[in-house]
């Protein structure tokens, strides 16, 4: 099998919790996807050659556009298709603020919870005591530098914010009305993790049945029309693709937006601000009021577009030799 320019490819593995939020958007949008299966820890040469540093699961690529983080894909699969829309008119904004609030806030909280020692033994049931342990080291250096809650309070913010959540559904299928929106793909991948992936650590829904009703319509939606695809046939892609097919190929915002000081055409660095701190360094194409764009060369998947949002990530002129 092959790709094309325009071929909607999601990097990603089975049990990421924010894959399953981008896998059920693609569901919900009804559109056909390409799958290639990551690794979950370090080493990543076939990642990296697409994203020059960035390490983060999933990513999307379309031909030699790579999109970083999932708030971003959800920006360009609502370009891509408009309808069901992600972020319906009269709850754009806080359908944003919720589903930032939930990939950030809700979703430590519910990991924190998910993986204290009864939760991290289920997981890692039956593999080889060193695959916990590779796990562990490199979660504990994407993370290097951040606060963790401890179980007991993970625990209890948990309860906390699955009630408010039950609350927003009272009277209504989704968190915001009567369809899904962003927030809802959003607040659901924790959950799913707590539910399918640790399942011993579930017992903390059955308190709010009307959440994990839910999630049942959540799950519904299904993830689409998806197509295997391998790591060496998706960096071929970006080889051999011109980007003219991009998805913000014409999109009308690009005002170039200047906080940093860094002119266009700049060497510059982009990182996360807190999880999964890798860079990535190339030439600044654009800088949006939504996100930056940097032009970098690999080897094998040719000159590529890497895209991130501006909200929780880095912009730093490159060092000086």
């Amino acid at each position: 099998m092959s790709a094309t320019s325009t071929d909607l490819i999601l990097h990603h593995y089975p049990t990421s919790p924010f894959s399953e939020k981008v896998r059920l958007a693609l569901g919900y949008k009804e559109l056909a996807w390409k799958s290639v299966i990551i690794p979950a820890i370090l080493p990543k040469p076939d990642v990296v050659a697409l994203t020059g540093g960035y390490r983060k699961t999933p990513f999307l690529q379309i031909g030699n556009d790579i999109y970083c983080d999932s708030a971003l894909i959800c920006d360009v699969l609502e370009h891509i298709r408009p309808t069901p829309t992600l972020y319906p008119p009269a709850h754009k904004g806080m359908a944003r603020v919720l589903a930032q609030w939930a990939d950030t806030t809700l979703f430590w909280a519910a990991m924190a919870y998910n993986l204290q020692p009864k939760g991290a033994a289920s997981m890692f049931e039956g593999a080889p005591p060193e695959a916990a342990k590779a796990f562990g080291a490199d979660r504990a250096a994407m993370s290097a530098g951040m606060t963790r809650l401890r179980p007991a309070d993970a625990t209890a913010a948990y309860k906390s914010y699955l009630r408010r959540l039950a609350n927003m559904l009272e009277g209504q299928a989704f968190l915001l009305g009567s369809a899904p929106c962003v927030a809802d793909f959003a607040a659901y991948h924790p959950l799913w993790f707590t539910a399918k992936r640790v399942p011993v650590m579930a017992d903390i829904l059955k308190a709010t049945p009307i959440v994990l009703a839910w999630m049942d319509r959540m799950a519904a939606i299904g993830h689409g029309q998806m197509e295997k695809l391998s790591a060496t046939e998706a960096i071929a892609a970006s080889a051999a693709a011109t980007g003219a097919d991009a998805p913000f190929a014409k999109d009308p915002d690009t005002t170039f937006q200047d906080e940093h000081g860094i002119p266009l055409g700049s060497e510059v660095t982009i990182a996360a601000e807190v999880f999964g701190q890798e860079t990535t360094a190339g030439t600044l194409l654009a800088a949006t009021r939504t996100r930056f764009t940097l032009q970098r060369h690999d080897a094998r998947a040719g000159t590529l577009r890497v895209h991130f949002p501006r909200i929780g990530y880095v912009l730093k002129a490159a060092p000086t030799a």
